[in-house]
């Protein structure tokens, strides 16, 4: 897209936000670089330069704009929308990977070398997996700095810079401020807000933006309908959970609002800030281009009058994927609440407890070496599933299946069918909720297919296949389309 300068002209001029974080323009006269709904005079097409990413523009010496924020914006769709080596790396490098093991790190994840690595984001982005990085904590800091009451030293740790002065050189250098100076600009009753209004150790207040529309029915309803109690669970407006992190764990409040995602975040260590963003903002699919999903699903006759009716549905995901793949295999065959039961069980035996004094959260949901030395004959499970409960556990637990945001989509799936009891809807769910993959489809979900008879679609799994080639790459939205046609509770927002 980026490379397309007719296209990237078209929508500076036209100011269109779809296209925020999708690219950037440097404006060579300036020598600032805007997000493409800068609401700022164009500059003349002469004096545009397009790149893909804050970083590149970084590198060749172009700072932020002042007013239109571009390192503010919504993520590029397009590292949840591929699973090539770029976008998997762009999901490592969102996750904090470079910053806790390097570059190294990075390549031994992705099972390529540093350098290949390095070649192919250059390629693509312009910018290598340090840049990129750093572009990332120099907007983790201004978030911190201009939001929050924390004294800039606890800033350049919490952002992942490794001294003040690195800290204080990277700001200075993009936003052409100093952090000070930065902190001075913010409106008054925004800086320091968090300090005034939390009483909770380390709580952090933040704004998540996205691109509109959002509908927050399905999103919100899907993972409260289906919250783990002690880990999950809906208070005063808010969807609250514990997070298992790097360096320690956290709780998150998040609360639909008009134009953003409010989030606050309680961290016992603010290093794992930076990680926490990412995860919420991935599994409220927050970085999805709706416009362009809901376009091609539109085209469907069928699926039309749903689009129209609440555009703007996401895929509601995970912040573990290894949690996520063992609550899948719980849910096999059984209802929403009987599945809640069984993991609210693995939570009280083998989950770590933590303290929320502002709720009801007891636990951290069990990490897989916890759970690898469980007894079979302790779970309430057909025999069947507590083998097919235990192999994946053992599997995580070893490191033979390796689910995360570095996951070959279709690799994975090959893994994930191998095991026993794991047949099509399980393997699809996990691909869909857990790996991101935009394009996976449930074809013999009871409850896709009784929504399919509804609309006059095909209903068999077969048929209902062949009828979605047209809805690639975006079947999974579909899916939550076709859900959303019944009454069941994951489809509301909670009262």
């Amino acid at each position: 897209m980026y490379t397309d300068t007719e296209r990237c002209v078209r929508a500076v001029q036209a100011k269109d936000t779809r296209f925020d974080g999708v690219f950037f323009t440097a404006v060579l006269t300036t020598r600032v670089y805007c997000r493409p709904g800068c609401p700022a005079v164009p500059p003349k097409p002469a004096n545009m330069v397009f790149h893909a990413s804050a970083a590149a523009c970084q590198q060749a010496g172009f700072r932020a704009c002042k007013r239109c924020r571009p390192d503010s914006t919504p993520g590029s769709p397009e590292w949840n929308r591929r699973a090539d080596l770029t976008a998997r790396a762009m999901r490592l490098i969102g996750d904090g990977v470079v910053d806790r093991e390097g570059v190294p790190g990075l390549a031994r994840r992705l099972g390529y070398s540093a350098r290949q690595i390095e070649r192919q984001l250059n390629a693509e982005l312009g910018a290598g997996p340090l840049a990129l990085a750093r572009a990332q904590r120099a907007h983790t800091a201004r978030l911190l700095i201009e939001t929050t009451g924390l004294p800039l030293a606890d800033v350049a740790f919490a952002a992942g810079f490794a001294s003040v002065r690195t800290f204080n050189d990277t700001v200075r250098e993009v936003f052409a401020l100093t952090p000070g100076e930065l902190r001075a600009r913010a409106p008054k009753e925004r800086a320091g807000r968090t300090a005034r209004s939390s009483p909770a150790p380390g709580a952090l207040t933040l704004r998540l933006p996205f691109r509109a529309p959002l509908n927050p029915d399905n999103l919100f309803g899907h993972l409260v309908a289906t919250a783990v109690p002690g880990v999950e669970e809906w208070r005063d407006g808010a969807y609250r959970r514990t997070l298992r992190l790097p360096y320690g764990h956290g709780i998150v409040a998040l609360t639909p609002n008009p134009g953003h995602i409010g989030c606050r975040l309680t961290l016992t260590d603010q290093r794992d800030l930076t990680v926490a963003i990412s995860r919420c903002r991935r599994m409220l699919d927050l970085d999805a281009d709706p416009v362009a999903v809901d376009d091609q699903l539109r085209a469907d006759a069928q699926l039309a009058p749903l689009v129209d009716k609440a555009p703007g549905r996401r895929v509601p995901r995970t912040v573990d994927e290894a949690e996520f793949a063992v609550r899948a295999v719980l849910g096999q065959q059984v209802s929403t609440a009987a599945a809640r039961t069984h993991a609210a069980r693995l939570v009280l035996a083998h989950g770590e407890p933590v303290e929320d004094p502002e709720g009801g959260l007891t636990h951290l949901f069990p990490a897989p070496d916890a759970l690898a030395a469980l007894d079979p004959e302790s779970l309430a499970l057909p025999r069947a599933r507590r083998t097919t409960l235990t192999t994946l556990v053992r599997e995580l637990a070893g490191g033979t299946l390796a689910l995360g945001p570095e996951s070959d989509w279709d690799e994975a799936r090959a893994r994930l069918a191998e095991l026993p009891g794991f047949g099509p809807w399980t393997v699809e769910v996990i691909a869909m909720r857990a790996l991101g993959d935009p394009d996976a489809f449930l074809p013999t979900d009871l409850g896709m297919r009784r929504a399919a008879r509804h609309l006059g679609l095909p209903h068999t799994p077969a048929a209902l296949t062949a009828r979605a080639a047209a809805w690639r790459p975006w079947r999974a939205y579909a899916v939550q389309y076709l859900w959303a046609t019944d009454s069941h509770p994951i489809n509301f927002l909670p009262a």
